[in-house]
């Protein structure tokens, strides 16, 4: 054994056995970045987010091995530290209830389609189509009621609305951007969806690291909405432009196109990408109630969830005060404060299941058995998202363990302006999702550093309390948000590949027509929206700055498109 390695062994060896993050913060340094860097450098490297986040993690599980052991242990110890992080991840109840959820609520969104509960919406609103304008409206009205998964939105809205856009010589590029801009965008923003139980796992993961165990991250995430300025301003920008019949950039010169008669390039083909198991049998009647009553009971049943979960989780003073005013404002934000939020969601997804496969049945749509394989196969269609859980999860314990938030805090909190980070995070955010082309791993990576380096600003700018819990909403906001503007630009992105053939637009067009409105927006939610709230512009003068902002872009940039 060499002096060097003697040295390790004797002097670091027993800190590090009993070390904490602080310890271990000041033991590694700057190497307690490698696992959040290795997991964003191999995501802009390889396009492919769970091998990123596997690489990541094995990295953070390798270097702490790294001064017991020789390189080889370290190889097979970074191994089984992995296996041990997944499983500890799945054992914590609140990350079982979380997956629980999301794999249930797929459930739900599979009965739905097969009882063709949003086909039957989709037609609906087809019919009340009576113009151009009318056509786009419906199309973003479609898009807003399919509110609890991107996925669902680009495979349901895009073949049903094509024909009545088609009709009004709407270019196929517009509806495909329409599509695209009402699937990530609202379904990040939705109270119930497939994408919030990963949204309050992530938060409620981020808070640990400053040491927060039991803050209400399900109440974290609502306060967050008014501050998801690209969600909110794109779902406007859409009305604009079809109110106002304005266009510019590529998508000008393809609605100029489109009203000679040119409804797409000429280089389209047109994909069927409805998943036909999941059609409704022929000679199913289409009702607007087979979507409308399961999702009532989704939104519903998780309000009552949360009531009664949180008033069971009351003591003493607040529990009395909920007794004897049971229905008063004070009661419900108590209660919803305290709710577990992964077992309400989950409680809710379940009985949405039960009512719906209760209604399939009775209308003859389909038996029991044939109803359990359909909510199964729902179950089957979110896998993606609970592997990217497990790996996120297991990141945030490495980088937890290793220090890497205070040793990123410690270097920095004291340069970095409070008002730049909300805008440097966005700005991140948008980077790594658009080389990923996915939402969900970008959050994965960011949020477990955005949290503890907010704090650390905000604190050092002397903001506490109230102040400091709204800076740190501003940064949650960004990452999430970031997230989905990113995804929203970028050409390998899912829901932007699904969002081009349900459309019947050809994939490049679709990018090419998008990105300039996306990035349009993006800027006024940085300098209208992430920028004035940074500084302590309050959001309820922001946020109309910015719908106003939108509108401008659309009435002095964009130009009429001739009918």
């Amino acid at each position: 054994m060499s002096k060097i390695s003697f040295f390790i062994l004797t002097v670091f060896l027993p800190i590090i056995a009993f070390a904490d993050s602080a310890t271990n913060a000041k033991i590694f340094g700057i190497w307690t970045l490698i696992p959040p860097v290795v997991a964003i450098a191999l995501a802009f490297i390889t396009k492919d987010v769970i091998l990123s986040l596997f690489i990541g993690v094995f990295s953070g599980t390798f270097l702490i091995n790294i001064i017991n052991e020789n390189v080889f242990m370290s190889f097979i110890k970074g191994f089984t530290g992995i296996v041990e992080r997944v499983v500890g991840s799945m054992a914590d109840s609140w990350n079982a209830g979380i997956m629980l959820q999301v794999l249930c609520i797929g459930g739900v969104v599979a009965l739905i389609t097969k009882m063709g509960g949003t086909k039957a919406v989709a037609l609906w609103l087809s019919k009340k189509a009576k113009t151009g304008v009318s056509a786009q409206i419906s199309t973003w009205l479609m898009g807003i009621f399919v509110f609890f998964d991107d996925y669902a939105n680009a495979l349901i809205v895009g073949p049903i609305m094509r024909p009545i856009t088609d009709k009004f010589k709407l270019s196929r590029e517009k509806l495909a951007f329409i599509i695209d801009a009402t699937a990530a965008p609202i379904a990040g923003i939705a109270i119930i969806s497939t994408w919030v139980g990963l949204e309050i796992s992530l938060i409620k993961d981020g808070y640990g690291l400053v040491g927060v165990e039991n803050i209400n991250s399900y109440g974290v995430f609502i306060e967050t909405i008014p501050y998801r300025f690209y969600n909110l301003f794109m779902l406007f920008f859409i009305v604009c432009t079809a109110v106002m019949q304005r266009e510019y950039g590529p998508m000008l010169l393809a609605e100029q196109r489109a009203r000679r008669g040119e409804l797409h390039s000429g280089k389209t083909t047109i994909q069927d990408i409805e998943d036909k198991t999941l059609e409704p049998k022929d000679g199913v009647k289409l009702q607007v109630s087979n979507a409308v009553v399961p999702l009532l009971v989704l939104i519903i049943g998780a309000f009552i969830s949360f009531y009664f979960s949180g008033l069971k989780s009351l003591e003493g003073e607040a529990l009395e005060a909920a007794l004897a005013s049971p229905f008063s404002f004070m009661t419900f934000r108590e209660t919803f404060g305290a709710a577990d939020a992964s077992v309400a969601l989950f409680q809710s997804a379940l009985f949405a299941s039960i009512v719906a496969i209760t209604m399939g049945v009775w209308r003859k749509i389909f038996d029991v058995k044939e109803a359990i394989g359909v909510w199964v196969k729902g179950w089957k269609t979110m896998i993606i998202t609970i592997v990217i859980l497990l790996l996120a999860w297991s990141l945030s314990s490495v980088i937890k363990e290793l220090g890497t938030s205070r040793y990123l805090v410690d270097m920095l909190s004291q340069t970095t302006p409070k008002f730049i980070l909300p805008v440097a995070i966005f700005i991140l955010g948008s980077f790594i999702s658009f080389s990923t082309g996915t939402s969900y791993g970008t959050m994965g990576i960011l949020m477990p550093l955005a949290i503890p380096l907010a704090n650390a600003v905000g604190l050092n700018y002397g903001l506490d309390g109230d102040a400091l819990h709204a800076y740190m909403i501003v940064n949650i906001s960004a990452v999430l948000t970031g997230a989905i503007f990113g995804d929203h630009c970028s050409p390998i992105s899912d829901t932007t590949i699904l969002s081009s053939m349900g459309a019947g637009c050809n994939h490049i067009d679709h990018v090419s027509t998008q990105i300039i409105y996306a990035l349009s927006v993006g800027a006024v939610a940085i300098f209208v929206g992430y920028l004035p709230t940074a500084l302590g512009a309050s959001i309820w003068v922001v946020l109309p700055l910015g719908f106003l902002a939108t509108w401008a872009l659309v009435r002095f940039v964009g130009k009429k498109v001739e009918i």
